[in-house]
């Protein structure tokens, strides 16, 4: 059976689909790539998730999305090489997260927990463990980058948990989604240093 690494990622077209699992003190986080059909199905639940009032500013939404618009930006992130995942907690559709910009031994890391309610309880952060557990042992990259609206201080936490500091320099500025975010970057060897214990619990196999 081909290893995780081994997809090139495009929804809907054929390929390794991976699945990322964890079972924390909060539940089983299960991280699947879904196939065309499962994105379909949970489309209209993130679009909601992406317009409500309060994710829509973090992530720096002016106009709302539908299903259409949720289902192209997953597709546009696999054909340049990049990994989307649903993330379920207890079979529950919690959040959604992805590595894109893929290549050169880098990436760009991304999420979002939908439910305003749910954030701000560290399930963004065991989220976030997982898909750079990921990245990290299975892609080999050597470096993640984060691109942070300055408001969004919730997600500045979790990168700061995960040991990722801030990083102006040209390099990590590629990465920046807008002129005035905030860049951040993690290297393989602070992450798997601070989440050995993690690391060796979550599973990554073939869906």
């Amino acid at each position: 059976m081909p290893p995780c690494s081994s997809r090139r990622s495009a929804v809907g077209l054929p390929g390794v689909l991976c699945q990322i699992t964890w079972s924390t003190a909060a539940g089983e986080l299960v991280a699947i790539e879904p196939r065309s059909d499962e994105l379909a199905r949970h489309a209209a639940t993130l679009a909601a998730a992406y317009n409500d009032p309060h994710n829509a500013p973090l992530l720096g939404h002016t106009d709302d999305v539908d299903d259409d618009d949720v289902i192209a930006h997953y597709e546009d992130v696999a054909a340049a090489g990049g990994r989307n995942f649903l993330v379920f907690l207890d079979g529950a559709l919690v959040a959604d997260a992805d590595l894109r910009k893929v290549g050169g031994g880098a990436a760009e890391f991304a999420f979002l927990v939908a439910s305003p309610a749910a954030q701000g309880k560290g399930l963004g952060t065991r989220i976030a463990t997982m898909i750079h557990a990921f990245g990290f042992a299975r892609l080999g990259l050597d470096r993640i980058y984060a691109s942070i609206i300055p408001d969004n201080t919730a997600s500045r936490r979790v990168f700061e948990k995960l040991g990722y500091h801030e990083d102006a320099s040209p390099v990590a500025r590629a990465y920046a989604d807008e002129p005035g975010d905030i860049t951040m970057a993690i290297d393989r060897t602070t992450f798997e240093r601070m989440h050995a214990q993690a690391m060796a619990e979550i599973g990554i196999a073939v869906r």
